[in-house]
């Protein structure tokens, strides 16, 4: 396993993604804490950009617990037929709409044990919401993080909630707020999976990946 960098490099990674995006967001349209948490759920094992493009139209006629639940399921469907999973994901939507009117009062919950309970919400689900919405320093770590995380050394980890946990002890206190953000864009841009773009990497002096390409 990669070695956990030190605190001072940390600082100097963090300050350059600062530097370069100071005020990083998340690629999921939403236009409350609801439509966030519909769409992260949509998200699993799909692309932003094809949740964007399923729910632009669903948000405009659906953006409330109640109104999802008047939609219903086959309604749901119709609008979401396109991401993969959507039976699944359509039954689960309306089961948390649900659950989110009798529960929560209709309002989308703000703590991380409130939203599990939730179907379709896990932890990192959870963790997009507590930190996009509620600007809560909670770490979603995906793929694009995991992959990172591990290949630079920034929070190595042998499972996903180990790099979330190294993120949250090592990364200074002042860059938590963004530091998921900035690591996803990271993966999905540069840091990728196949032939990461390590010419144009704003952090490769500092990273210990050992197959750097040119």
């Amino acid at each position: 396993m990669t070695p956990q960098l030190p605190y001072a490099t940390l600082k100097q990674i963090f300050a350059r993604f600062a530097e370069a995006e100071p005020h990083p967001k998340g690629e999921l349209e939403h236009t409350n804490a609801f439509t966030l948490l519909v769409a992260v759920a949509l998200s699993a094992q799909a692309t932003d950009a094809g949740v964007n493009k399923a729910t632009r139209k669903l948000f405009q006629i659906a953006d409330t617990p109640q109104k999802m639940l008047a939609l219903g399921e086959e309604g749901l469907i119709e609008h979401i037929r396109t991401i993969g999973l959507y039976r699944n994901k359509a039954k689960n939507v309306i089961r948390l709409s649900r659950l989110l009117i009798e529960n929560f009062d209709g309002e989308v919950p703000s703590s991380r044990a409130a939203l599990v309970t939730l179907p379709g919400v896990g932890r990192k689900t959870a963790n997009v919401v507590l930190n996009m919405w509620f600007h809560h320093p909670a770490q979603a770590v995906d793929t694009h993080i995991f992959r990172v995380g591990n290949r630079t050394g920034i929070a190595p980890g042998k499972d996903e909630a180990a790099v979330e946990r190294a993120i949250e002890d090592n990364v200074p206190a002042e860059y938590q707020g963004h530091a998921h953000h900035w690591l996803i864009l990271h993966g999905r841009y540069i840091c990728t999976a196949r032939n990461p773009k390590c010419g144009i990497c704003p952090i490769r002096d500092w990273c210990l990946y050992p197959e750097k390409t040119a």
